[in-house]
């Protein structure tokens, strides 16, 4: 009788865990807190010399607010020496309006259990943004449509590592322009139950995106809570038109966070000196992010850099490069000298297909990224062509891949279990550590293992058809989205965020430019 239940036992343990195996999962790792220092390549004499020639840049040169005279109006009341569209700002002025900004915040999520802090140690991870193209090995380069918004939407809710379903994931060109936003935050808002991005493409929209957050969580909460993190780009250098600052006036009013980020091709946009970006980075997000206290002190902002080189040769850029670590790296020092979280890194690439440069490129990035102390990585899985495109298969890979980061920023452990001591003990001289009880105590969750990497012997990898990462990652592809299953949302609230896109998209014309 014994021996039958102990039978049944062993059984029902070997279903339970083939039934793990095969079931489902929508399980989404917490944000990342780092258990590791960051990687400082400034000393505070290079700090203080970058730092004094940004509010230089600030006060002498001046930055051009463009298009936008309640702007001009807010620096001038503030102190400003405003001259036409161009604004200098006194020495001191801008850091001074920056200290109101919070060190950190929460982004709520429509599922509690996924909200993320954002700041501090913590890192956020957010998929690709803004691509016009898609990419996938059946299909080729192709223009983005709506269907493929959505389908990088489920994958986005469906990978583990990715904390974040993001903003423009794709740009669906089969919708209208003055529309597609209304569409993008519909995906987010039911597609998935992770934090989202707000549209920044005119201010309108970004009105259209806290109306939509209200209906979805409720106006009270919107207005004392921050749902939403946008990205409001500088046109660098040193330029700040009035459609990015309209959206930020937007956000900034209504508590919504905003980053704050240049987009600089370093010897395009910048100087192709390392501390001669880092100087007009410093410079441009100060600006911005003052401007954003001045519309509301206290809105949450993140400091953003975005920067890459370019190719001398081509004028193509460049990614994954020694320069754009070392300015990574700078502006993540100079950020938390500011008291701001801090936006960069991403699976950037330029090549053309998720081949080994992309795999290079995006490796040194990422790897870049979790040590320069990045607490919102945007472009985290899916870039592709320099930005040009989303692919599919790289979406996956770079997502998985995702999973390294979580298992660094862990670092060592230095408890009873982390020191090993009882393991070395049991094993002694000439033993081997496979049977013993430490390791399997701790065999699941001792290593990271990759969900889509090949490590099979040869043969076996052989027959079955001797496939390359991009098609392991085209089979994963397909598996995630007929796995997907809608999270739930109340029928309420998905009926009043359907009848809100269809009223606003019906009270006007479509425009595609």
């Amino acid at each position: 009788m014994n021996e039958i239940v102990g039978r049944r036992g062993r059984g029902g343990g070997g279903a339970a865990r083939r039934a793990e195996r095969t079931a489902v999962s929508v399980e989404t790792a917490r944000f990342i807190e780092r258990n590791i220092p960051n990687f400082e390549v400034l000393n505070e004499e290079a700090l203080q010399i970058i730092e004094w020639n940004a509010e230089t840049v600030l006060e002498e040169i001046g930055v051009n607010f463009v298009e936008n005279p309640a702007a001009l109006d807010r620096w001038r009341a503030a102190g400003a020496d405003v001259r036409g569209e161009r604004v200098r700002i006194p020495r001191g002025l801008a850091r001074q309006l920056c200290a109101t900004a919070p060190s950190r915040f929460t982004q709520y999520a429509r599922n509690p259990a996924r909200n993320v802090e954002i700041g501090g140690r913590n890192l956020v991870l957010a998929p690709v943004y803004g691509p016009p193209f898609v990419h996938d090995a059946e299909g080729g380069r192709r223009y983005a449509r709506l269907e493929d918004f959505q389908n990088f939407v489920k994958l986005g809710y469906m990978s583990k590592w990715l904390h974040h379903s993001g903003g423009t994931v794709c740009e669906p060109t089969d919708v209208p322009v003055n529309k597609r936003h209304l569409d993008m935050l519909l995906a987010h808002m039911t597609l998935s139950d992770k934090p989202y991005m707000g549209s920044v493409t005119e201010p309108s929209r970004a009105a259209d995106s806290v109306e939509m957050s209200k209906i979805l969580f409720g106006a009270d909460f919107v207005d004392a809570n921050t749902v939403m993190t946008s990205l409001v780009n500088i046109n660098s250098p040193l330029t700040f038109d009035g459609i990015m600052m309209g959206a930020l006036e937007v956000y900034a009013a209504a508590n919504q966070a905003s980053i704050i980020s240049p987009f600089i091709v370093g010897g395009a946009m910048a100087p192709v000196t390392v501390a001669g970006t880092l100087t007009q980075v410093q410079a441009e997000v100060l600006a911005g992010v003052a401007y954003s206290q001045l519309v509301r002190p206290g809105a949450p902002v993140i400091y953003g850099a975005f920067v890459t080189s370019i190719d001398m040769n081509s004028g193509a850029p460049t990614f994954g490069t020694p320069e754009a670590s070392l300015i990574t790296y700078g502006a993540g020092q100079l950020a938390r000298r500011l008291g701001l979280p801090y936006r960069s890194g991403g699976s950037f690439c330029g090549s053309k297909l998720p081949d080994a440069q992309a795999a290079y490129e995006t490796a040194n990035t990422l790897n870049n990224a979790l040590l320069a102390g990045v607490n919102f990585m945007l472009h985290a899985c899916g870039w592709l062509e320099g930005g040009l495109v989303s692919s599919y298969e790289k979406f996956v890979m770079d997502a998985d891949q995702l999973g390294a980061l979580h298992g660094m920023a862990r670092g060592i452990a230095l408890d009873a279990n982390g020191q090993g001591m009882e393991a070395i003990r049991e094993v002694g001289p000439g033993g081997h550590y496979l049977g013993c009880a430490h390791t399997q105590a701790n065999f699941k969750t001792a290593f990271w293992r990759s969900d889509l990497l090949d490590y099979k012997p040869y043969e076996t990898w052989a027959e079955e058809g001797a496939r390359d990462t991009m098609a392991l990652a085209g089979i994963r592809v397909k598996k995630q989205l007929a796995d997907y299953q809608q999270p739930a949302l109340d029928e309420g609230v998905a009926e009043a965020l359907e009848d809100f896109v269809a009223r606003r998209k019906a009270g006007m014309p479509d425009a595609f430019i």
